[in-house]
């Protein structure tokens, strides 16, 4: 295309990138006459076939008249050729010269979507209609689209590929596919910072163990970016649970030491290093409650929105451990400052239970879009559990919450003490790893 050409492109539609250019009905017709020799040319002209995207269009400064591709009808006859005689001449009483056969129709303009292919909902061969070219974005998105996930590694499969040498290459099976579309649902990006609140006024109800669990995944699968807090108005367990630090400061100190976090421009994430504790290769952090017995205030609304506003200016997601009082000023703040709800609940009957009445309180109280904006994690206290409730309470929670996942019994975290991430059993991560996934599909 010509410098003008381009030039002429950009003033015709004010844009400075034609990648995203869109040809309109106008521009066509004036190029299939321009290249077929007038109006209702087809779309292959005496030159060769037609390309808008590459062919300059006529100079929109010279007026909307197409470009001639033959003398006008009013310019003088070319000279014969010699030994032909004369051109034949016509009488204005004599019969009118015989019209030149018609060309084909132009052919129908496509519309053509942001993949390059044919929008299934328009007609197919309907005129008039803008067609769209595939952009170097289009282009990198599709080839995105289309990528396929590598050889099997688990099972029989990767059994196969690794005795073969990798001469024999299965695909993945319907297990290791979910597997790895889970951690691509973990790893995409959000617009902004996203806070899931983990909830039920029930003590033992797995809250903590669903906090740090969750951060694990998180943590390991995205890379980083994640902070668990413990938002108990008086003391929690987080901090006991989660790997030690060297200090021992907590959410108390940090709102004691607010200020040095007022500059914007000043503070940076290594200055929670202080406050905050590393849980190592889970790729996480912890901040915990008061820990000191001398205390006697408690968290406020106003403490958690300072908080809530500091984490999200270093974190991407953010996990909160609440109290088992739903009606503390510093509960309910985080309820309502949650993007999603987590319901915890082991299968008790007590503990289901409590975690429905708390449902109900929350609906009774304006909270609004609840079926959607929580989801249940159902935690078995023991190696054996009752079927039958734990049937029920997945099927009530189901009418209750957008979706239900079932985390099995895992001795490693009987002793109730700091979670070793790396005695988790294999069916505890996978679970945690589809609830994670689910909780990211609802952010």
């Amino acid at each position: 295309m010509s410098q003008d050409a381009w030039s002429s492109a950009g003033s015709r539609h004010d844009h400075g990138d034609t990648s995203d250019r869109l040809y309109t009905p106008e521009d066509l017709a004036a190029y299939a006459a321009h290249r077929g020799g007038g109006p209702g040319a087809g779309s292959r002209g005496p030159a060769g076939p037609a390309d808008p995207l590459t062919d300059p269009l006529p100079d929109p400064r010279a007026g909307s008249a197409p470009m001639p591709s033959s003398p006008p009808p009013s310019s003088p006859p070319p000279p014969s050729r010699p030994g032909s005689g004369p051109p034949p001449s016509y009488s204005p009483s004599g019969p009118p010269p015989a019209a030149p056969p018609s060309a084909p129709p132009a052919a129908p303009v496509v519309l053509v979507g942001e993949g390059g292919a044919a929008d299934p909902e328009q007609p197919a061969g309907t005129e008039g209609e803008v067609r769209r070219f595939m952009s170097a974005t289009d282009f990198l998105d599709r080839r995105d689209a289309a990528q396929e996930h590598g050889p099997a590694t688990w099972g029989w499969r990767g059994a196969v590929r690794r005795w073969s040498g990798g001469l024999v290459t299965p695909r993945m099976g319907a297990t290791e596919l979910a597997y790895e579309r889970d951690r691509q649902a973990i790893q995409k990006d959000f617009d902004g910072p996203r806070t899931i609140a983990f909830i039920n006024p029930k003590g033992g109800a797995a809250k903590t163990t669903g906090v740090l669990a969750a951060g694990y995944t998180f943590g390991t699968v995205r890379g980083g970016g994640v902070v668990a807090w413990d938002n108990n108005e008086t003391r929690g367990t987080l901090g006991i649970r989660g790997t030690r630090s060297a200090h021992r400061n907590t959410t108390r100190e940090l709102l004691e030491d607010l200020e040095r976090f007022t500059d914007v421009y000043q503070s940076r994430i290594g200055d929670l290093g202080a406050f905050v504790r590393s849980q190592g290769d889970a790729h996480f952090d912890v901040l915990a409650s008061d820990e000191r017995p001398d205390v006697t205030g408690t968290i406020r609304a106003q403490d958690f929105d300072a908080v809530h506003k500091l984490l999200e200016r270093f974190y991407r997601v953010i996990l909160i451990d609440t109290g088992n009082n739903m009606r503390a000023e510093n509960w309910l703040a985080a309820a309502g400052a949650a993007d999603l709800l987590v319901v915890t609940s082991t299968v008790r009957e007590d503990t289901g239970y409590s975690g429905l009445w708390m449902l109900d309180a929350l609906q009774d109280a304006g909270y609004q879009n609840l079926k959607y904006k929580a989801i249940t994690v159902l935690s078995d206290p023991s190696a054996a559990v009752d079927t039958k409730l734990a049937a029920d309470l997945v099927d009530v929670y189901q009418q209750r919450t957008r979706a239900v996942y079932r985390v099995p019994y895992d001795p490693a975290l009987v002793a109730g003490s700091v979670v070793p991430y790396s005695q988790l059993s294999r069916g505890t991560k996978m679970e945690w790893l589809k609830a994670c996934a689910g909780m990211a599909a609802a952010l």
